[in-house]
């Protein structure tokens, strides 16, 4: 048996609400009590879709406390770490470590684009600094660097509580080539909704998901029809939200999820950060089409 629990299943990369230029906890509130019952199987705050990048100090504290005093073990809780400073990543981690979380979710460092040798270094300096689970992510898009399947395969020799990767590359040969090259107990999770499917059928063992903000109960599903070997019934599903999930990337993670969530009620404004700013009135108009088709349907 292996000594860490990966990831497995439905984590939601949860959006932060905002309303004039401040964290929104009663939208939070509301988030984290449908994420519970929907039964999605953990959450993952900071991340791309958690707009982590343009928190505060004080404010991520604050998030913190507030999702662990509400979810109350109901859920496990990962944390992003995104930093181009090995010190700066550590640091992050050692404040989260002290909210009680149950592992991290470390982006490549971006913008300084290291060596595959300086990757395998700051994410081994990483996890001889945690007793927590960790799961690497891989978004060569975002961060100008792709960790290399050899140097992946490495870290997780070297590294046990290294359990899991995120695969933000969309490449199915790559997810292939990850789950011959690495144990059974090494879990690969598919980055965006798109790649869900197919990931799941090239024996991905679960989702980072953005849609599952506002769909959660039907990504819970689809991965439970992954999980009976009923891929018919999992395609159904990924074709009713194809159209969404596709949507939700017509501009910068997270404007159209915060968008589709605001239409729907469930946050009391879409507001981003600058230098996010609010969707554009045509990608706005694509969206409402989408919603109000899978509304009637």
């Amino acid at each position: 048996m292996a000594p860490f629990s990966p990831l497995q299943g439905v984590y939601t990369a949860l959006v932060t609400p905002f309303s004039s230029g401040t964290i929104d906890y009663q939208s939070l509130r509301t988030l984290l009590e449908q994420q519970i019952d929907a039964g999605v199987q953990g959450l993952v705050l900071l991340d791309t879709t958690g707009e982590g990048s343009t928190i505060d100090a004080t404010e991520r504290k604050q998030l913190l406390s507030f999702v662990s005093q509400n979810v109350h073990q109901k859920l496990p809780i990962w944390v992003s770490i995104q930093a181009n400073c090995t010190v700066r990543a550590l640091h992050l981690m050692e404040e989260a470590e002290a909210f009680g979380i149950d592992g991290f979710l470390i982006v490549t460092p971006y913008y300084n684009r290291p060596t595959q040798s300086g990757l395998y270094l700051h994410f081994e300096t990483l996890a001889n600094a945690t007793q927590k689970p960790i799961c690497l992510h891989s978004s060569p898009f975002r961060c100008g660097v792709e960790l290399t399947t050899e140097t992946i395969q490495r870290l997780r020799k070297a590294n046990p509580n290294i359990v899991a990767l995120k695969e933000s590359g969309g490449s199915c040969n790559r997810v292939a080539q990850l789950m011959k090259e690495n144990d059974a107990d090494f879990h690969v999770l598919a980055g965006e909704d798109a790649f869900a499917l197919p990931f799941f059928a090239l024996g991905a063992k679960g989702v980072i998901s953005v849609a599952a903000n506002w769909i959660p109960k039907e990504m819970v599903r689809l991965f439970q029809k992954v999980s009976e070997n009923d891929f018919e019934g999992a395609a159904n599903i990924n074709r009713r939200y194809y159209p969404l999930f596709r949507a939700l990337t017509l501009e910068t993670n997270p404007v159209p999820i915060k968008y589709v969530l605001h239409q729907a009620g469930i946050l009391s404004s879409p507001d981003v950060r600058l230098p996010l700013c609010s969707l554009s009135t045509s990608n706005a108009a694509a969206l409402d089409r989408i919603l109000c088709t899978l509304q009637k349907a």
